[in-house]
């Protein structure tokens, strides 16, 4: 095999509680993983003479801790091999904006490279250096509907489906993870998110009355738009809404896709909004 074409898919967290803060300066957390297979950033590797990354989004060029690079060479150094392969990505999933693109990205270049080389690494493997690029990488590994604990590497997979449609909004403000950490109080969460690994269908008043974002609080109060997103969601008929990660995307679920859509009309016609 000489080209590979894989499709990294975003995500949105139904939930997220900083539990503790750890020794190591990173935190402990909760939350749902839910894969958004609809909203994707696609990634090409050709064989090559050297390595080569290219990317269609003018940041991303200019960044030099690209994770795609970073994957590419820690991979290198697990095996103790060059792997000369151009990459190149198509962008389509917002930067910052709590959908885990940069971090599918990362974990779909480690899968990606290890397929087209034959390196026949285990998913295991793949997750411990996945989560040396970062906290949500290795959900994206397997890329399946789970409970995410510790940093968000121990994971326990969900049958969960959600047959309703969401809206996912995403107004273009970039929210940095570092200073929306620094302002997070860490707390034990109230909520059991083995909720998630014991049922067939959600109770969405449930969830409204009982999930919450930590990150909320900061995000609400430095840009009441991301704010407002939310609450406009809940006017137009949401059965529940929610943050996603450190933002600044907002999402609701919603009982009929027309629904979904009329809320989507009502909304900023700048902002990014898909219904899945």
């Amino acid at each position: 095999m000489d080209y590979l074409i894989i499709k990294a898919p975003a995500k949105i967290n139904i939930g997220l509680n900083i539990v503790s803060k750890r020794d190591d300066g990173y935190h402990n957390l909760e939350t749902f993983f839910y894969p958004i297979n609809s909203l994707f950033d696609e990634l090409t590797f050709t064989k090559a003479e050297s390595f080569i990354f290219s990317c269609d989004n003018e940041l991303l060029k200019k960044e030099k801790n690209n994770l795609i690079i970073a994957a590419h060479n820690l991979l290198e150094e697990y095996i103790a091999k060059k792997l000369n392969v151009k990459i190149e990505l198509n962008k389509n999933i917002p930067i910052g904006a709590g959908l885990g693109g940069g971090s599918s990205d990362a974990a779909f270049t480690l899968v990606g490279l290890n397929k087209l080389f034959n390196l026949n690494i285990d998913s295991e493997d793949l997750s411990k250096m996945a989560l040396t690029l970062g906290s949500d990488v290795p959900f994206f590994i397997k890329a399946q509907a789970a409970v995410g604990k510790s940093r968000g590497e121990i994971l326990d997979y969900s049958k969960l489906l959600i047959d309703k449609p969401i809206l996912i909004v995403n107004p273009g403000i970039h929210i940095s993870t570092k200073e929306a950490f620094a302002y997070i109080d860490a707390k034990e969460s109230k909520f059991n998110y083995n909720y998630f690994l014991e049922l067939s269908e959600i109770d969405f008043d449930f969830l409204k009355n009982n999930l919450t974002n930590d990150f909320e609080k900061f995000v609400f109060e430095k840009y009441p738009i991301i704010k407002s997103l939310k609450t406009n969601m809940f006017k137009a008929g949401a059965l529940f809404s929610l943050m996603s990660g450190t933002g600044s995307t907002v999402y609701g679920i919603f009982n009929t896709d027309e629904e979904a859509q009329e809320c989507s009309n009502q909304l900023d016609a700048t902002f990014t909004k898909i219904i899945i």
